[in-house]
């Protein structure tokens, strides 16, 4: 007879079975009928910076390829490209002008997760995150020690900051304030390209279904833009900026993650996926919670009581249904069915000047 150690029980996500039914709840007649339906996949799901990634993500779910491969190399186009501001290299730095990385993977089969965060001179966040998941027993390592794992297993380290996302932060530094030490140069006129990314908190997510059933995530970010050192948004916490259920679906987001980090908005939306709702219905859901405790934070709202930083979310069911919603108009995600790869409208909870 086979021997567990309690270790190969969690890891096995058989620990995690049994707490769930210890805790008298059962899976909805959603989930229950989802998990039985035929595979519908495969889709890929990902933020509006990710159209290259649900494209490279579909090339490899349709060689047969593993859905966790797929979505983190549809993230590494962008993690990459020094021109997205807001992951991976290039990516907008802390108030100290050091880029900090998030990111977080969650694979569906197994229910195993794994993330890292405020990772300091590794351009691909999201291959450290599914080590940690893969060759650890734990789900979450930050900082110094998130370096010294990344460094142990080859990763080379690297400077993140491109010349663009340096000149972005100087001329934060050198028009923040009138009464400080920071000048800019005599007769320069920042560009305009320069000025329009003076804050971020972009990010991005993707979440895919295999032909077999299978799903998978993987959400990565630099984080806000200016940050102090060491803060960490909700994209490297599981349920927060990524949940996965293999019987129900996947959800991710992109956008303020204090905001997410305060409602566990993927988790909720998984949650109601399970009980019924659409991915689209889901999404919207998650915002309504938002905007509900936001309401309860005057400094976060505007004079009509709504938030005033946006906030979107991405589901994709058992089903290979998918939507997405926001705070407001105006958003879009990347979509591939299998039969074509383009940007779709987001749902939204606000009407223009409501």
């Amino acid at each position: 007879m086979t021997q567990y150690s309690r270790r190969d029980f969690l890891k096995t996500g058989a620990g995690a079975g049994a707490a769930f039914l210890a805790a008298g709840r059962l899976p909805g007649p959603a989930a229950r009928e989802a998990a039985a339906a035929p595979p519908a996949g495969p889709v890929a799901v990902s933020s509006g910076n990710g159209i290259r990634a649900t494209a490279r993500a579909m090339e490899i779910l349709q060689s047969g390829g593993d859905p966790l491969d797929a979505v983190i190399a549809g993230v590494n186009i962008v993690e990459d490209d020094p021109n997205d501001m807001s992951v991976g290299y290039g990516g907008l730095p802390n108030e100290d002008g050091v880029v900090e990385l998030d990111a977080s993977v969650m694979y569906g089969p197994t229910h195993s997760a794994g993330a890292v965060a405020a990772l300091r001179n590794i351009k691909n966040p999201s291959r450290v995150a599914r080590l940690v998941m893969e060759r650890t027993d734990h789900v979450l390592l930050v900082g110094e020690g998130a370096l010294k794992f990344a460094r142990a297993h080859g990763f080379k380290e690297e400077d993140l900051l491109t010349e663009k996302s340096r000149e972005a932060w100087l001329l934060r530094k050198e028009t923040l304030s009138d009464g400080d030490f920071w000048f800019p140069p005599r007769n320069r006129t920042a560009p305009e390209a320069l000025r329009s990314v003076l804050m971020t908190h972009g990010t991005i997510n993707c979440i895919a279904l295999d032909a077999a059933g299978r799903l998978a995530g993987v959400t990565t970010t630099s984080g806000m833009s200016w940050k102090l050192a060491g803060r960490v948004g909700d994209s490297p916490i599981i349920g927060a900026g990524l949940y996965v259920d293999n019987e129900i679906g996947a959800a991710g987001s992109t956008g303020r993650g204090e905001a997410n980090l305060q409602t566990c908005a993927s988790f909720r939306i998984v949650d109601a996926m399970g009980r019924g709702r659409s991915p689209e219905q889901a999404c919207l859901e998650a915002c309504q919670a938002v905007a509900a405790k936001t309401r309860l934070v005057p400094r976060l709202c505007d004079d009509q009581g709504r938030p005033k930083f946006g906030l979107d979310f991405y589901a994709l069911n058992k089903k290979g249904e998918f939507g997405a919603a926001g705070l407001f108009p105006g958003g879009r995600y990347a979509v591939h069915d299998g039969t074509e790869n383009k940007l779709r409208e987001m749902a939204y909870l606000y009407k223009p000047g409501r």
